[in-house]
Parts: C-alpha cells; sequence; structure tokens
C-alpha cells in the first residue's frame, strides 16, 4: 500500500492551477488594454491631487466591475 496523495489528485490541482494561471494573465492582458484606450477613469471616479498627494478613488470603475463580473458569474455557473 502507497502512501500520501493520490496522483488523481495532483493532476487536477496541476490543472487548476495552469487555469488560474491563465485567468491572471488574460486579466493582466484585460488591464493593460483598458489603460491604453483610457476606459479606466470613468466619470464618476474620484480624483484628489494635492502637492504631495494623489488619492484615486474608483467609485464607477468598480460599479461597473461589480455588474460586468456578476453577470459573467452568473453565466457561467447558472444551473
Amino acid at each position: 500500500m502507497k502512501a500520501g496523495v493520490p496522483v488523481s489528485s495532483i493532476q487536477a490541482l496541476a490543472r487548476l492551477l495552469v487555469v488560474v494561471g491563465l485567468l491572471i494573465a488574460l486579466a493582466g492582458v484585460a488591464l493593460l488594454l483598458l489603460v491604453r484606450f483610457g476606459w479606466l477613469r470613468l466619470p464618476g471616479d474620484i480624483l484628489v491631487q494635492r502637492r504631495n498627494l494623489v488619492v484615486y478613488i474608483p467609485v464607477a470603475s468598480a460599479l461597473v466591475l461589480s455588474l460586468v463580473l456578476t453577470l459573467v458569474l452568473n453565466l457561467l455557473f447558472r444551473k
């Protein structure tokens, strides 16, 4: 009898890590494209600039991102 973790669970973990890595890479590319086309500064985002301080609060961007993620995840996990 062998001790340790079954090979099938290690393979499942490896596949999961690959998928998560691809999703992170895809998110990075999406962010680069959003910045390039200026879509991250929506009306409703708060930007405060002082002499030695810059504060950016993405209120509208967070709402849009939340809406998009909610729609996508609902479509993916619909039963």
